[in-house]
């Protein structure tokens, strides 16, 4: 987890987040990338700072994607049907006030056994998506 020394926030224990080595958009299409190259669908792209701009209001860069792979997804939502809430996963990419970029994302595992009662054997493929968020932020 992380925080720039000049910002604090607090942040949920199922949420990591990793700060990256490269800039905004560079870490943004890092992830698309990774997501291409991994046959995992971008199901949303939402420029929130965007939107806040559009609406008279300002944010700090801030990009959420919701991204997934319905093979993986597909099991998990037939063994619970409240477990779609979750799904597809989320990540969203901001910038703080010192200029780190950060990439955070709910570590949905931890909710998918705890919360919803789903067979960890069922969600091995989401297993690997920290790994993978992990390697787009320090390559």
């Amino acid at each position: 987890m992380s925080t720039s020394a000049s910002e604090s926030f607090a942040l949920p224990p199922h949420v990591v987040s990793l700060t990256s080595r490269v800039d905004f958009a560079t870490t943004l299409a890092r992830l698309e990338a990774a997501f291409q190259s991994r046959h995992i669908t971008l199901f949303a792209k939402v420029d929130q700072a965007k939107a806040a701009s559009d609406s008279g209001t300002t944010l700090r860069p801030t990009v959420l994607l919701l991204f997934g792979n319905p093979a993986a997804g597909t099991p998990i939502m037939a063994a619970n049907p409240h477990a779609a809430v979750e799904l597809p996963l989320k990540v969203v990419v901001w910038q703080d006030n010192a200029g780190l970029v950060h990439v955070d994302y709910s570590d949905v595992t931890q909710l998918l056994t705890r919360d919803y009662g789903i067979d960890r054997a069922l969600f091995e493929k989401l297993a690997q998506i920290p790994a993978m968020l992990r390697s787009v932020v320090t390559e």
